[in-house]
């Protein structure tokens, strides 16, 4: 063999090697990029993304889209190189989004319950700003809990052993203070009559000292008004501020920010203070790319948002759910609205 040769392979083996480390072997880190982005006053997979019976709705049209972040693991060394260059994902430590000791599912199931406590907070947010009645209702009563069969879902708590309910917060005391085997005198509202129905205590499954319902107290709209988001296989809180704009635009009349294709993020609470977020760089690609004009930005991630703009994207600044109902309009007169950009 001559030295030509020799030289060749000396050259090419660690190339060969490099190659298959890189394709067999995973990094630990995961790339963030723009994820997919839903009309909230569209429809998917054939319902509403934001249902509301039992009232008057308006018809909507135009764009108020949520958007999320798309999350991809498991890259091997020339994936993650490749999602690093091409500009649209970024890469993190795994550790970030999924901390040692915890496992996916715990993960997915937290995240799921942010996601169902931003409808929440976003219909209780809409309804107020609106000045329309709020009330405490039965949701997701579980297959084996001691209230299946006596209350239903959708009921309207009216008190428990006496005691009127006013927040959710006040059914899990009444059951919480009660021990397993105790009969509790629930009185609801079912299709608009009062009824008074016995329930009997199980043992609460991390606590068999305490008593046990199965069952989700939730504020939300009086019946016969009910909403529901359509929305599955989506989490975090982020969607809190555009489900409140879509349920407002579906009981209001006209179309905020006069239909234009607005998109935006932020969590929201009860009173419509909207939160910050994250991976808003990847939002607002997916926004942009999706169409849209406008995008509403939470005020605590401008700073970060005006970092990199994408090219014909208005940047607008929300405090609070007041204000970007006011911003829309804003966009909808022609005047100018509170900006990222400044």
């Amino acid at each position: 063999m001559n030295r030509r040769i020799l030289t060749l392979l000396a050259a090419l083996i660690p190339v060969l090697v490099f190659g298959a480390v890189g394709t067999v072997f995973t990094v630990p880190f995961v790339t963030l990029g723009p994820g997919p982005t839903v009309n909230t006053l569209g429809e998917v997979d054939g319902k509403k993304v934001v249902e509301v019976t039992g009232t008057e709705v308006d018809p909507a049209t135009g764009h108020l889209n949520m958007t999320t972040v798309s999350v991809r693991d498991g890259l091997n060394i020339f994936e993650a190189l490749g999602y690093w260059a091409s500009g649209r994902h970024g890469l993190v430590p795994r550790s970030e989004v999924y901390p040692p000791g915890v496992s996916r599912e715990e993960i997915d199931e937290s995240n799921q319950q942010q996601f169902e406590s931003s409808e929440s907070n976003a219909e209780v947010a809409a309804l107020n700003f609106l000045n329309l009645p709020t009330t405490v209702l039965v949701r997701d009563i579980t297959d084996d809990a001691p209230a299946k069969g006596a209350l239903r879902s959708g009921d309207e708590f009216i008190s428990i052993n006496g005691a009127p309910i006013a927040t959710p917060q006040d059914v899990v005391t009444a059951v919480s203070t009660q021990a397993p085997g105790s009969v509790l005198t629930v009185v609801v509202r079912r299709d608009g009559a009062e009824q008074t129905i016995p329930v009997t205590l199980g043992a609460r499954p991390d606590n068999p000292a305490k008593g046990y319902l199965g069952l989700t107290p939730v504020e939300g709209a009086r019946p016969p008004m009910r909403v529901t988001f359509n929305l599955a296989d989506i989490g975090g809180p982020s969607a809190g501020l555009m489900f409140s704009l879509a349920l407002i635009d579906k009981l209001t009349p006209g179309a905020l920010g006069g239909g234009e294709f607005v998109a935006g993020t932020g969590t929201i609470d009860n009173d419509g203070k909207v939160g910050p977020i994250g991976g808003i760089q990847y939002k607002m690609i997916a926004a942009r790319e999706a169409g849209a004009q406008t995008f509403l930005v939470p005020a605590a991630n401008c700073n970060e948002a005006r970092q990199q703009i994408p090219e014909g994207l208005q940047l607008v600044r929300v405090e609070n759910l007041a204000g970007a109902v006011q911003a829309l309009a804003d966009i909808d007169a022609g005047r100018p609205a509170p900006s990222c950009a400044a």
